[in-house]
């Protein structure tokens, strides 16, 4: 009796183990970023014109969540020496030991090859180039060549976050048409106020690991400006697709209101109570209060987008 007794308590703990490393392999993915990708890549494919049979589709967002997860992976593969220099990072599964990191390539590789595959064969060969093609220059434009050398990592890098919506519309399509390149511009824009927020208040992890972002390199004052200037950038462009035509009142109500909100936290971030050199005597509340408006903000685009594509073609809206 003692002895099932004790294997009936060493089973929960085996199955906690389980979890934990399946967990692991998991975060490996990036899933708080991935969610942000599949949801623009949703939408990309609600308000494409034409007809994909809903299997297809949800094969498709699910080609699109698999090919930014094996990107982040391959990511955390090759940066795995910052993360561990990192507090934000260091106790991610490859620098804490918990993960070997010849396995975690090797998971990331397949789960790329395979998203693209079925991409290109669940829908056309253009969705999945475009899939493709946005693995890729995460990983070698961005991860291994610019992160590390220029502060302009996040601008130019941040068309890799940008082609979901186009990925989504083509699965559709097989093509690209101009509103899904707008969608393209108005993630590629946000993506600066939107990572500088976070590097003025994690300035100190980037800095240990020798990671040129803009704070670094340029001072937080600086970096403040230029948030402010992509942010002034960014709520006309969030107009555009209204003043083009493309979409209607609805979707232009949302992004006036939303562009307003997020050039508000853009002023606030600019005139934050700070030093000689920009940095925060308030804890960079300002930034980090920017941060998670800039999460509301892109959401709320693309929501407001489906709503109004949905308000349309339901006929409610004429």
């Amino acid at each position: 009796m003692s002895d099932l007794m004790r294997r009936g308590a060493a089973a929960p703990l085996d199955v906690s183990a389980d979890w934990s490393e399946l967990r692991d392999w998991i975060s490996l993915l990036k899933p708080r970023v991935m969610t942000l990708v599949v949801f623009t890549g949703l939408v990309g494919m609600l308000v494409a014109p034409g007809h994909i049979h809903p299997t297809l589709g949800a094969v498709a967002i699910l080609c699109i969540a698999v090919g930014a997860g094996a990107a982040g992976c391959i990511n955390m593969w090759y940066d795995r020496d910052i993360d561990a220099v990192m507090r934000r990072t260091a106790r991610r599964p490859i620098p804490a030991g918990r993960v070997e990191p010849g396995a975690a390539l090797a998971f990331g590789i397949v789960l790329a090859v395979m998203s693209v595959l079925l991409m290109g064969l669940a829908t056309n060969a253009v969705a999945g180039a475009w899939l493709g093609g946005s693995i890729l220059f995460y990983v070698f434009v961005y991860t291994m060549w610019l992160k590390r050398r220029t502060p302009q990592n996040i601008v130019i890098g941040g068309a890799a976050g940008a082609f979901p919506p186009v990925i989504g519309w083509a699965a559709v399509t097989g093509g690209v048409d101009v509103l899904p390149l707008l969608l393209f511009a108005i993630v590629f824009i946000w993506t600066p106020p939107h990572f500088w927020s976070l590097s003025l208040w994690a300035h100190d992890d980037y800095q240990r690991a020798g990671v040129p972002m803009l704070p670094v390199t340029a001072g937080a004052r600086e970096t403040r400006r230029q948030i402010m200037a992509y942010t002034l950038l960014l709520a006309p462009l969030g107009l555009a697709p209204v003043l083009l035509g493309l979409v209607g009142w609805v979707y232009g109500a949302f992004a006036l209101s939303l562009g307003a909100g997020f050039l508000f936290h853009a002023w606030r971030v600019l005139r934050e109570p700070q030093d000689a050199t920009g940095v925060s005597l308030e804890g960079d509340k300002a930034a980090r209060a920017a941060f998670r408006f800039s999460l509301l903000h892109l959401a709320g685009l693309f929501a407001a987008l489906a709503l109004d594509h949905w308000l349309h073609y339901a006929g409610i809206l004429g």
